[in-house]
């Protein structure tokens, strides 16, 4: 971090450590309401097809199809939108934009959960995805309080705050929709918005920026640095396929699974129970990444950790039983638990100070992209050459991205990162 950044005076929450350094208080303070919106954000997984059958689509078909409309709104509106954001979060700041972010997703969810028909209810689901972008917001605050020798130890962190999210989330949601319906579940994740934007707004500090380092880049100018900088193009393009590849085999991976049992109404409790071996593996593992990160560098971190993922997606090919599948996932989610933080990281380390948020931005809208693509490939690709073929396209993405890392970009450690000053490359 610059020494010319001068941390602003919180507003209220001097007292809650004063010998903890506030980078840290920031990192743990957004680790648990990122925590929290995610289990939100999670929580309407489980019964999302259920919803869109209460609101009159009763055809089995014209269900499926509106409940995959539904579901992958929010990805096609945050594609577009995140880098918008990304830019005035360098503009306005960004504690001001994980605020906006946490009450527009709050106010979406009030407007779903009032939802009288399936229209209705794509287009809020939409509007979520337009005014929200809370993780790249997150993302990008941290790494402008951190100092750039914790960094990949505070990204890694607060990835497995996503991670941890995404398990627990579909898992409560499931229980509150069995107990409660599911109108009410849509206003207990707004409440969870509104209060962890509160806690935000008063416990959260940012660092100011002197005025000769505030953004003066256009979203035009930003998405122009991450074509033309080698490095931040190389990331890029790792971010896009990693994504893509990881997501490949989620919506499929059921029918993966069926092979191995013939306890077919325990089906779901199986699938969920092996997915969610992953999730939690990479929760337990994205610190530990990140710390080498720090230690050793990011090039070898992440050529060991794609290369074990690509190996782990080739392994499912031969795997003998739905236990062995088990300790397989839990390799995957370790290895995996190395890749997207450690992508940001390097985005991160490469953006100069004035410009961090808008191609944080950038890169978050990639990643949004390889969430649209994956599913969509990964079935196209099933459906023409059968499941085994989706492992093997899977292992060769993650192992051509290892070649990429290693071959493209140089080794760094964060301190050690310099950085060319955004508007001298793309003007």
């Amino acid at each position: 971090m610059s020494s010319e950044f001068q941390p602003v005076k919180p507003i209220s929450f001097v007292s809650f450590s004063p010998f903890m350094e506030f980078w840290r208080r920031n990192l743990y303070i957004l680790w648990g309401t990122q925590f929290l919106a995610m289990i939100g954000m999670n929580l309407v997984v489980p019964f999302l097809p259920f919803f869109v059958r209460e609101l009159g689509v009763t055809d089995a078909n014209e269900a499926a199809r509106w409940s995959g409309l539904v579901f992958a709104g929010p990805f096609l509106t945050a594609f577009f939108s995140t880098p918008l954001w990304g830019k005035l979060g360098d503009t306005y700041g960004k504690k001001a934009m994980v605020i906006r972010a946490l009450v527009g997703l709050g106010l979406s969810q009030i407007l779903v959960g009032f939802s009288t028909n399936v229209y209705e209810l794509l287009f809020f689901r939409l509007l979520q995805g337009a005014i929200s972008g809370f993780i790249a917001a997150a993302l990008a605050l941290v790494t402008t309080s951190t100092p750039k020798e914790h960094t990949g130890y505070s990204l890694g962190f607060l990835q497995s705050a996503t991670a941890g999210g995404t398990v627990l989330g579909p898992v409560v949601g499931g229980l509150l929709a069995d107990t409660l319906g599911y109108r009410p579940i849509f206003f207990i994740v707004a409440g969870l918005c509104f209060t962890c934007a509160i806690v935000i707004l008063k416990f959260v500090r940012e660092v100011s920026q002197p005025k000769s380092e505030q953004a003066t880049a256009t979203i035009f100018q930003n998405a122009t640095l991450m074509i033309t900088d080698k490095r931040l193009r190389i990331v890029g393009i790792a971010i896009v396929l990693s994504q893509s590849a990881a997501l490949m085999i989620e919506p499929l991976f059921a029918l993966f699974i069926e092979q191995f049992t013939s306890k077919t109404q325990y089906l779901s409790t199986i699938t969920g129970a092996v997915v969610s071996i992953a999730g939690v593996f990479t929760v337990i593992s994205a610190p530990w990444w990140g710390k080498r990160n720090d230690r050793i560098g990011f090039k070898k971190n992440l050529v060991v950790a794609l290369s074990g993922t690509g190996v782990a997606y080739a392994l499912h090919l031969v795997v003998p039983n739905v236990y062995a599948l088990g300790g397989l996932r839990a390799g995957l989610g370790f290895a995996r638990g190395g890749i997207l933080h450690s992508l940001y990281s390097q985005v991160s380390l490469y953006a100069p100070d004035s410009r961090k948020s808008g191609l944080i931005g950038i890169a978050s809208s990639l990643a949004i992209l390889g969430n649209f693509l994956g599913p969509v490939i990964g079935g196209m690709i099933a459906g023409t050459f059968g499941l085994s073929a989706v492992f093997i396209v899977n292992s060769c993405i993650f192992l051509f991205i290892a070649y990429l890392i290693h071959k493209f970009l140089a080794e760094t450690k964060p301190q050690h990162v310099e950085v060319k000053e955004a508007l001298d490359v793309v003007e």
